[in-house]
C-alpha cells in the first residue's frame, strides 16, 4: 500500500499558513483549574453532553442499518484468532509473562506507596523516545497520575513483549498481531480518556465542561463532513492550492484522462539540457513537492538550474475503474516522454519517481529494457520500493480476506476506493501522532487544529481505481512480483536486472512507508550503476529536506555491500540535506548548459497556469 503520508516526527504546526512555528496539536500546558466551579454552568454544559451523545450514538445505529458494511475489513479476527491459538499452544511463554508483569504491577504498588508516604521511588518504566502523551507535568509530579501512566507503559509493553515471545505465529502472522496489539494498546491510554487525563480534567474544571460541549461539536461538524464516517481534521483551514500552497511558476502544458503535465518556470538564464521528469505518488496530489516557497523541491531545482516537468495526477472516478498500471504506463510515463521531448527536443530526459510513483517507473523501466526503449537516461528513486519481502507494517493489510474486503468496497463505490479509506490506514502507522493527539486536542480539549500546510495536503486525499490499486497491492505486498522477475506488464515479462541506466535511490531512516532495508533490497536489482543513500527523518521530511533549513543528516557509502547492515557499517554521516548529493550526481547526467525554456517556447503549447485543474478535485 502506498504513499498517504505520515508526517514526520518532528513536522510542527504553523500558526498562521506557511508558518513554521508553533508545536503539536495538544501541545498547549493545561489551563489552570478555575478557583471554584459554577455549578449551574457545569450541569448545563453535562446535560448538553449527555443529550448531544446520545443523539451522536442513535445517529451512528441507524447509519450501520442503512449501509453496514463490512463487520471486519482489516480483519482483525483473524490476527486475534491466530494470537488466541498461539498463546493455548505455548502456556509457558503466557504463565512467564504474567508472572513477570505481575512482579512489576507490585513493585509499582510498592514505589508508589513509599512516594505518597514523603519518601522517593525511581520510575519502573518510561515512555519510549518521541512518545509525546505523557508530557504534563502532573503525569510526574502527583503519584495517582504517575501510578495511572507507569502501570498503563507496563501493561502496554508486556503485550507487545508476550507477541514477539510467543511460539507458533509465522513472522507475517507475528506482524499483524503485534501492529494490532499495538493499536489496541494506543487507544487503551489514559490520555485517550477525560477521567484520566490531568489536562483534560484541569480544562474541564476550568471551562465548567464547555471544552467538551466545544468538543461534541467539532466531532459531529467531522462526521458530517466525512459523510457519516469520522473525518478527523488534522489542519486548521486556510490554505488554497495555487494561492498560499503549491505557487511555484509554471505552466501546464500536456493533459489527458491519467494526468496534466506541468512544466515550470526557470529562475536562471541558463539550464540544463536534459530536462527533469518527475512522477509524484498517485495516492496523493503532488503539491507535497511545493508546498511552501521555503521548502519546495520544485524552486530549488529550478535555482539550480534544472528544466523541471512534473505529473499531478488526475483524481480518479469511476469511469476509470478498469485503469491499471499498463494505463497509467502509457498515459503517464509514456505520454510525459512524448511531450517533454515535444517541449524540448530532448528525447531521453533524467526520471524521478517518489514511492509509488517510482515503483511504477521502476516497472516502465524494465518494460522499456525489455522493448528496446532508451528514452530515460537516469532513474532516481525517491522512497520508493521495487523489492517488497522487507515492506513494513502496510504489509498487514494485505491478506487474502482485507483484500476482498477492499475489492467489495470499491465495487460499492463504483469501482474506486475513497481517499478518505487510504488516509485512516496511513495514519494508523502513527497513530498517537496522527489520530489519538487530535482526539484530545479537538474533541476533549475542544481546541481547533493549528494551520498546518502539511496535514491540510496529508488530508486532501485522492481516489484510487479498482483494477489499478488491486493489482499494486496483490503484484507487490502480497506477492513480491516485481522483484522476483515474475510480473508481467502489456503481456511483458519485467526484468529489473536488465535496467542498465544510472540510478539513484533515496531512503530514509525513519521511513515506515518504505523502509530503508526494502529501498536497499530494491535497488540491488538493478544492472547498471547504483548510488544508494539513507536520509535523515521518515517519508516526507527525508525527502522534503531543504538545504537552507540545515536540518537532519544523511549517509553514504560507495563500497558495495551484500545487505544493508554491512553498507551501514561502512557508511558515512554526512551533515544536512541530501539534495547537494543528489544533484552533483544528477548534474553530471544533465548535459551542459543551454537558453532557459520558457513553458509554450516549444512545440507544446499552454493550456493553464500551474498548478492546473486536476490537482483541485477534491474527494473523500
Amino acid at each position: 500500500m502506498p504513499h498517504k503520508a505520515p508526517a514526520p516526527a518532528d513536522a510542527r504546526p504553523t500558526a498562521k499558513p506557511g508558518a513554521g512555528s508553533g508545536s503539536g496539536p495538544a501541545d498547549a500546558p493545561p489551563e489552570s483549574p478555575a478557583a471554584d466551579i459554577d455549578a449551574g454552568q457545569f450541569a448545563r454544559n453535562m446535560l448538553t453532553v449527555g443529550m448531544k451523545s446520545q443523539q451522536l450514538l442513535l445517529d451512528f445505529i441507524a447509519r450501520r442499518k442503512a449501509d453496514p458494511g463490512p463487520l471486519d475489513p482489516l480483519n482483525i479476527t483473524g490476527a486475534m484468532m491466530a494470537l488466541a491459538k498461539a498463546m493455548g499452544e505455548d502456556r509457558q511463554t503466557v504463565l512467564q509473562a504474567q508472572v513477570r508483569w505481575w512482579t512489576d504491577v507490585m513493585t509499582l504498588w510498592e514505589s508508589t506507596a513509599r512516594r505518597m508516604l514523603g519518601g522517593q521511588a525511581p520510575s519502573l518504566v518510561e515512555p519510549a523516545p518521541g512518545d509525546r502523551r505523557f508530557r504534563a507535568e502532573a503525569w510526574q509530579q502527583n503519584e495517582i497520575f504517575d501510578f495511572i501512566k507507569q502501570s498503563y507503559l507496563l501493561t502496554a509493553n508486556a503485550m507487545q513483549d508476550t507477541v514477539g515471545r510467543l511460539n507458533g505465529l509465522d513472522e507475517a502472522e507475528r506482524q499483524r498481531v503485534a501492529f494490532y496489539t499495538r493499536q489496541f494498546a494506543d487507544a487503551m491510554a489514559p490520555t485517550n480518556f477525560p477521567l484520566t487525563n490531568p489536562e483534560v480534567l484541569n480544562a474541564t474544571i476550568a471551562s465548567n465542561g464547555e471544552n467538551l460541549v466545544k468538543g461534541l461539536d467539532n466531532l459531529l461538524a467531522d462526521i458530517e463532513r466525512g459523510q457519516g464516517e469520522l473525518a478527523i481534521r488534522q489542519s486548521a483551514d486556510g490554505f488554497v492550492i495555487g494561492e498560499n500552497i503549491a505557487t511555484a511558476p509554471g505552466k501546464v502544458v500536456f493533459r489527458n484522462a491519467v494526468m496534466e503535465l506541468l512544466q515550470f518556470s526557470p529562475s536562471t538564464d541558463e539550464v540544463h539540457e536534459r530536462p527533469l521528469l518527475i512522477f509524484p505518488p498517485w495516492i496523493n496530489k503532488y503539491y507535497i513537492l511545493d508546498l511552501r516557497p521555503e521548502n519546495s523541491f520544485v524552486r530549488w531545482l529550478v535555482a539550480q538550474g534544472y528544466t523541471v516537468f512534473l505529473v499531478s495526477w488526475v483524481n480518479p472516478g469511476p469511469e476509470m475503474a478498469e485503469a491499471g498500471f499498463e494505463e497509467y504506463m502509457k498515459g503517464g510515463i509514456f505520454a510525459a516522454l512524448e511531450a517533454v521531448e515535444q517541449a524540448t527536443g530532448v528525447r531521453d530526459p533524467n526520471c524521478v519517481g517518489y514511492c509509488i510513483g517510482g515503483t511504477l517507473l521502476a516497472a516502465t523501466l524494465a518494460y522499456m529494457a525489455a522493448t528496446g526503449d532508451d528514452r530515460i537516461h537516469s532513474a532516481t528513486s525517491w522512497a520508493a520500493q521495487t523489492d517488497f519481502s522487507e515492506a513494513g507494517e502496510l504489509s498487514v493489510f494485505v491478506d487474502e480476506a482485507q483484500l476482498d474486503a477492499l475489492k467489495a468496497r470499491m465495487d460499492s463505490q463504483g469501482g474506486v476506493l475513497p481517499g478518505s479509506k487510504m488516509a485512516g490506514a496511513f495514519n494508523m502507522l502513527r497513530a498517537n501522532d496522527l489520530i489519538w493527539s487530535f482526539v484530545i486536542n479537538n474533541y476533549m480539549l475542544g481546541k481547533q487544529p493549528m494551520p498546518f500546510d502539511l496535514l491540510y495536503w496529508n488530508s486532501d486525499t485522492t481516489r484510487m481505481p479498482e483494477k489499478l490499486h488491486l493489482s499494486y497491492l496483490r503484484n507487490c505486498y502480497r506477492d513480491n512480483a516485481l522483484a522476483l522477475g515474475k510480473m508481467t506488464q502489456d503481456g511483458v515479462k519485467l526484468d529489473l536486472s536488465k535496467v542498465k541506466i544510472p540510478a539513484y535511490f533515496q531512503s530514509a531512516r525513519e521511513d515506515h512507508i518504505a523502509p530503508a532495508v526494502s529501498v536497499f533490497k530494491g535497488s540491488r536489482l538493478f544492472g547498471g550503476p547504483v548510488r544508494f543513500i539513507i536520509a535523515g527523518s521518515g517519508h516526507i521530511a527525508g525527502v522534503i529536506n531543504p538545504p537552507a533549513a540545515k536540518k537532519y543528516q544523511y549517509w553514504t557509502n560507495d563500497k558495495k555491500a551484500a545487505d544493508i547492515d554491512t553498507w551501514r557499517a561502512g557508511a558515512k554521516e554526512q551533515p544536512g540535506s541530501w539534495w547537494p548529493d543528489w544533484d552533483a550526481w544528477l548534474a553530471k547526467l544533465s548535459g551542459g548548459k543551454v537558453a532557459a525554456r520558457v513553458p509554450g517556447d516549444g512545440k507544446l503549447k499552454v493550456l493553464g497556469d500551474a498548478p492546473g485543474s486536476y490537482v483541485k478535485v477534491k474527494a473523500q
